[in-house]
């Protein structure tokens, strides 16, 4: 059947005077065509009167339909064994005519905002192709509602924490942030009611006031309101994804971040303009960033085990083993896992962003192999005062310890002793002797120490002769010293009885 347009050109030729023929050849018709409309003598389409088969049915189709609740597939059967030779198709296309069993079609709103007004922000389920496999992701995204400026990311889950870490990282992407976030009523924000009545959870509501905007939810069902950032995901899935493959998140992310900069930039027909373009007109009025922005994380207490690690969703991370036994405050933030007591930093590792059961290693957390771990401890009282008296002797006493055969404290006492009553060149070069030999008995130290004593603190002096009688190895018989030194003769006879 002609269209309404080709009718009127084809009365338009013939007043113009033009044959038949010329019509039907100049707008590619048919001869008999160009004579049925210079016949009818109007451009009006001719309306087809075909009778319809359901109509004397119709009000059969109103009470099955009521009595099927709903289905037009039941009220189809009935009507098949009631004898109505009628197609499926036939049957639901003339229900859509006579508007049986249809809600009436409401136009469509549309909704302008002024720059820096609102940015709506919503998730949908994607399958990623991840490591070689299909992984279920949640798909965040974020768009300017007058710049229509995107931002999304990819997440293995959505929760609080991950949807203020995906805003910090929106906010700093556009260096700025809109009035409004309008979001669809989704339990991650809404602590109770919806649409306006709609109350954020404390959390999230801190998390707004910090950066100066407001969380507000459309009504529900309320499909318009939130189109700008749901027609992005079609977006996203029929013009990113396919074709794509990614070896882990960070690689999906940084090539949806390098993606957003393309698309940002290519000009979209119903703005007339890129989205950078008119972005360069909203950025003014957006509210500026915080000079410092903190780094959301997830805040856990954990207990090290026997082994020194923390467990954290099934992964498990190596803590110094100094502190096995010991409860640490676990910070997991967007990429890493750092473990603190009290306000000061244990050890830090990067975070696993899937529950895996994997075991994270630092070698510096376990000492070399075949040296065991000893726990640090304060010195010996004696070992401090040891060490104020003779500095040089510090490799010397970790040698004692180590190696002496009496208990430490004794062994140090002993030592103490020594330093304390003896001249200290004496002692510390018996120490010295004794440390080159690898000598630890203290009781041959103090021989060495007092035979130092009596060679440099004691030797008499040999140019100083004593006088006669006053010599100890002179006889009182009156024999020359050298005859003294031989044996006395024996009387000959018996002595006196």
């Amino acid at each position: 059947m002609l269209e309404q347009s080709v009718r009127q050109a084809i009365l338009e030729r013939q007043r113009r005077g033009q044959s038949v023929r010329a019509i039907a050849r100049a707008l590619h018709v048919s001869r008999a065509a160009v004579r049925d409309v210079l016949r009818r003598g109007s451009a009006e389409v001719p309306q087809l009167a075909r009778p319809e088969k359901a109509l004397a049915h119709r009000e059969d189709i109103l009470r099955l339909l009521q009595e099927c609740a709903g289905s037009f597939t039941r009220v189809h059967e009935e009507l098949t064994q009631a004898g109505l030779q009628l197609s499926y198709p036939a049957f639901t296309a003339f229900c859509r005519r006579h508007g049986i069993g249809q809600a009436p079609k409401q136009p469509a709103g549309h909704y302008d905002f002024a720059p820096g007004q609102e940015m709506p922000h919503d998730t949908s389920p994607h399958t990623l192709p991840l490591g070689g496999t299909g992984r279920r992701a949640q798909t965040a995204s974020l768009v300017l509602g007058y710049s229509r400026m995107l931002f999304f990311q990819f997440y293995p889950q959505f929760r609080r924490f991950e949807c203020k870490v995906f805003l910090t990282e929106a906010f700093r992407y556009l260096d700025g942030v809109a009035q409004t976030c309008l979001i669809d009523n989704t339990h991650v924000v809404v602590l109770k009611g919806t649409g306006r009545d709609m109350i954020p959870v404390p959390e999230m509501a801190a998390f707004a006031e910090r950066f100066g905007f407001t969380f507000v939810a459309h009504a529900v069902g309320d499909a318009n309101r939130s189109a700008r950032v749901e027609r992005m995901f079609r977006f996203i899935e029929r013009g990113f994804l396919p074709g794509r493959h990614f070896t882990d998140w960070a690689d999906a992310n940084r090539h949806a971040r390098e993606w957003c900069d393309r698309v940002n930039t290519r000009p979209k027909r119903h703005l007339r303009a890129t989205p950078r373009e008119l972005f360069a007109t909203e950025h003014p009025a957006l509210r500026r960033l915080p000079r410092w922005i903190p780094e959301p994380y997830l805040l856990h207490e954990r207990l090290v085990d026997v082994e020194g690690y923390i467990t954290l969703h099934t992964n498990h991370y190596s803590v110094p083993t100094a502190f096995i036994g010991r409860r640490l405050e676990v910070r997991e933030t967007q990429n890493r896992v750092v473990m603190y007591e009290g306000p000061r930093e244990v050890a830090a590792h990067d975070r696993e962003v899937e529950p895996r059961n994997r075991h994270v290693f630092r070698p510096e957390h376990r000492p070399p192999r075949g040296q065991g771990w000893r726990h640090e401890r304060e010195p010996f009282p004696e070992e401090k005062d040891l060490l104020r008296l003779l500095p040089e002797i510090e490799a010397y006493l970790g040698g004692l310890k180590r190696r002496g055969k009496l208990q430490t404290t004794l062994a140090l006492r002993q030592l103490l002793r020594m330093a304390r009553e003896y001249p200290r060149e004496p002692v510390l070069t018996a120490i010295q002797t004794a440390a080159h030999y690898g000598l630890y008995d203290l009781g041959r130290l103090e021989r060495m120490v007092l035979r130092g004593l009596a060679t440099t603190y004691f030797q008499l002096p040999r140019s100083l002769d004593p006088p006669p009688g006053d010599r100890d190895d002179e006889p009182t018989d009156g024999r020359t010293p050298a005859a003294a030194q031989e044996p006395a003769p024996e009387p000959d006879g018996p002595g006196p009885a």
